[in-house]
C-alpha cells in the first residue's frame, strides 16, 4: 500500500508547494485554478521522479573532513599552477591532455561529488563520466604523466568517496 501511495504521490511537500505557487501566481482560488493546480502538483513530481537524487547514506564523517581539506589544498596548488601558466606561458612544464580514469566508485551521489571536485579544481578544463559509470575522462592543462593523474584522483578522491558513500 505504501509503495502505491509513493508512486502516485512521490513528493507530497513538493506537490503542496506547487499547488500554492500556482494559486499565488494566478491570484485566484477558483475551482478551475485549484483543480489545475492539483493536477500540476501531482503530475510534475511523477514526471520528474527520475531527476530526484537518491537518498544518501553517509558513513565516516572524519573522512569527509579529510577529503574537504585535501580538496582545498589541491585547489590552492592548482590555482598557483594556473596563475604561473597564465603569467609565464613559456614556463609551461607539460602539455595539456585528456586522461581516462577507470572508476571503482559506483554510487551515483559519490560519482556526482567526484565530478564536482574534479571540475572545481583549476587546471581541469572538462570532465565526463561514461554512461556505464566506469570511466572518468578529464582534460587537464598540464599533464606530466597520465598515470600520475589517475593515481592522484583514485587515491585522493575516489578512495575516500568510496569510504563515505559505499
Amino acid at each position: 500500500m505504501k509503495t502505491i501511495v509513493k508512486s502516485i504521490f512521490p513528493a507530497p511537500l513538493l506537490s503542496v508547494a506547487l499547488l500554492l505557487l500556482w494559486l499565488l501566481l494566478n491570484r485566484s482560488v477558483s475551482a478551475g485554478q485549484i483543480l489545475l493546480g492539483l493536477i500540476l502538483g501531482l503530475l510534475i513530481p511523477v514526471l520528474l521522479r527520475g531527476l530526484r537524487p537518491l537518498p544518501v547514506r553517509v558513513s565516516h564523517p572524519l573522512t569527509i573532513i579529510k577529503l574537504a581539506l585535501r580538496v582545498v589544498w589541491d585547489t590552492s596548488v592548482s590555482n598557483f599552477n594556473v596563475l604561473r601558466f597564465l603569467l609565464f606561458p613559456r614556463m609551461r612544464r607539460h602539455p595539456a591532455a585528456f586522461v581516462s580514469i577507470p572508476l571503482d566508485l559506483r554510487d551515483p551521489n559519490g560519482l556526482a561529488v567526484l565530478a564536482m571536485i574534479v571540475c572545481i579544481t583549476p587546471g581541469t578544463a572538462w570532465a565526463e563520466i561514461s554512461r556505464d559509470r566506469s570511466v572518468l575522462l578529464i582534460h587537464a592543462l598540464e599533464v606530466e604523466s597520465a598515470q600520475q593523474v589517475v593515481d592522484h584522483i583514485k587515491q585522493c578522491y575516489e578512495r575516500p568517496l568510496m569510504e563515505i558513500f559505499e
